[in-house]
């Protein structure tokens, strides 16, 4: 995907990128929770939602410049994706996560999966700690949506899992659309246009 002149995505991260990110997604938190309470959570969830998938479009976007398009047909190249769009909005210490590519079949439109499992989000555990958690308004598959959206591919991605309604791992499952649209009855939780 990438053209090789620029250095990858994981040699731009120093004290300085971290600490940004992290001073960013506080400052998301803090403004979170004062639209919540001056205006109702519902309001804050909604607001939360379009921000994230604005802000998550520009970050599709620029991976796609700086890397390329991925070819959605391809699993192990949208799982690169995902993980080079996870590295560059979060970090290890923020969240754990990791992405693999599932044999054809396991998905709704009968074609390989990409899995994405996060097993520990810094934002749960921030919402926990702010008495947030219960009325909150999940916007990971807007943000994903932005994400594809911004790098201009076609797939479908759904939620089979989420540890804010008390599963034990947010499992999220993207598929190419081409797949998902072969399949017999197969239907969207969530889609994105190029």
């Amino acid at each position: 995907m990438s053209d090789g002149a620029r250095p990858p995505l994981g040699e731009l991260e120093n004290e300085l990128t971290d600490a940004l990110r992290q001073f960013w997604w506080l400052h998301d938190a803090r403004w979170y929770q004062g639209v919540k309470r001056r205006f109702g959570q519902e309001v804050a969830n909604e607001i939360n939602a379009e921000a994230i998938a604005f802000v998550s479009r520009r970050v599709g976007s620029w991976y796609q410049q700086r890397e390329g398009t991925p070819d959605a047909a391809s699993p192990k190249e949208l799982a690169a994706a995902v993980d080079g769009l996870t590295r560059v909005m979060t970090n290890e210490r923020m969240m754990r996560s990791h992405t693999e590519v599932l044999p054809a079949g396991e998905g709704d439109g009968g074609g390989p999966v990409v899995e994405t499992v996060i097993t520990e989000h810094f934002a749960l555990r921030m919402l926990r700690a702010a008495r947030s958690l219960e009325g909150y308004a999940c916007p990971c598959l807007r943000m994903r949506d932005g994400w594809f959206q911004g790098l201009g591919v076609e797939v479908t991605d759904a939620t089979t899992e989420c540890m804010r309604t008390g599963g034990s791992v947010c499992r999220f499952h993207t598929e190419s659309a081409d797949s998902a649209d072969s399949a017999p009855g197969a239907e969207s939780t969530e889609s994105t246009r190029s």
